[in-house]
């Protein structure tokens, strides 16, 4: 029994979209009038695979192992017909009458816009030049030289089609094609315009201004519809697209809407406490650092981030403690370290040693313990 699956190179569970769209493909390549008379027989091969695979009860029965084409199994049955035929070669649905509109839509266009931390925070207005595809003045669109206008195609009279009758074995098929010399579009120009070469458009640089709102970060992409290049006869324009590219900041990292920043302090500045200048991306704002502040420890202040893209408000200025402990101390220097730790009786500090949970220790505790 031939495998109708390897015949149409499916999988065995393939569904009958996939089965058909795999038929179609086939259908076209070994159809006799494309392949010669050497493939007819592979055709035909193709076809009795699809008959069978595309009904659900041939499929059924071929799977369990019978073959319905085979003499008393159903033959050449109700899975192929005109329809099928029709589809493969004229692509299915309505087919398309009269002539191809010449004006047609411009493509699309993105560039990339750079901003700073600042600009994403608070939203910007910024000037842009574009280079794209604007009407030709000359001609209006028209592609034409001044005075003259398309010409009626002589070879399809305007239908922006030929047709033409071919011989199979399936008998007499006749098929429509885009006229090629006027390439579907059922006129022709004999008079294009000089500053256009008959495009319709020609290239030009102009400046848009775009408007970036607060909370926007890289990979954001601001749409401005109908902004992109013309199309070609003076179709419609196309829409324009920026990236955005938000620069580094040579002091704060952005996470989300909140923007962080580390702050080193001598240790005497985070034992005894004191108040910090720091410039923020809203100007000079103190910071209050209190007494017996900890390594690594975090100051927010609130509404000091970037705004929120898609409501009110703005997200938070994280600062992060880090202390520094002095290195390279003269004698007298050491000597005032070594009163103080005499006062708060740690000359000799036995020291704590802290686990986190789940960590290694804390697993050799349990497994020892029983737990």
């Amino acid at each position: 029994m031939n495998d109708y699956y390897a015949t149409l190179g499916v999988e065995r569970n393939a569904s009958a979209d996939e089965i058909k769209k795999a038929y179609r493909k086939l259908a076209r390549k070994l159809h006799p009038d494309v392949a010669g008379p050497d493939a007819e027989e592979e055709f035909k091969e193709v076809q009795r695979a699809y008959d069978v695979l595309s009904s659900a009860d041939k499929r059924q029965q071929y799977d369990m192992g019978s073959d319905p084409t085979a003499p008393g199994g159903g033959g050449m049955g109700g899975g192929f017909g005109f329809q099928d035929i029709f589809e493969t070669f004229f692509g299915g649905g309505q087919q398309q009458r009269g002539p191809i509109p010449r004006a047609r839509r411009g493509q699309d266009s993105l560039l990339r816009v750079d901003i700073d931390l600042s600009e994403a925070a608070f939203g910007v207005t910024k000037s842009v030049d574009v280079d794209t595809a604007v009407v030709c003045s000359t001609c209006s669109g028209s592609c034409c030289a001044p005075g003259t206008s398309p010409v009626t195609c002589a070879v399809c009279n305007g239908s922006g089609t030929v047709q033409r009758v071919a011989r199979s074995f399936l008998g007499q098929v006749m098929t429509t094609s885009p006229c090629a010399a006027c390439q579907g579009f059922g006129t022709t120009i004999p008079n294009p315009c000089a500053d256009c070469s008959g495009e319709g458009r020609v290239r030009s640089r102009r400046t848009v201004k775009i408007e970036i709102p607060a909370g926007v970060e890289t990979g954001v992409r601001i749409k401005m519809s109908g902004q992109g290049e013309v199309g070609p006869a003076g179709g419609p324009a196309g829409d324009l697209y920026f990236e955005i590219k938000e620069r580094r900041h040579a002091v704060f990292t952005r996470q989300g809407d909140d923007i962080a920043c580390t702050i080193e302090v001598p240790m005497t500045a985070a034992a005894l406490g004191t108040v910090l200048e720091l410039e923020t991306l809203d100007g000079m704002r103190e910071v209050d650092l209190q007494a017996g502040t900890q390594p690594g420890q975090i100051i927010t202040l609130k509404e000091l981030g970037v705004g929120h893209l898609h409501g009110s408000g703005r997200g938070s200025l994280n600062i992060t403690i880090e202390v520094v402990v002095p290195s390279n101390l003269d004698e007298e220097q050491s000597e005032l370290l070594r009163q103080l730790a005499a006062l708060r009786n740690e000359e000799r500090p036995a020291g704590r040693v802290t686990t986190h949970s789940g960590g290694v220790f804390s697993r050799l505790k349990d497994k020892f313990s029983g737990r």
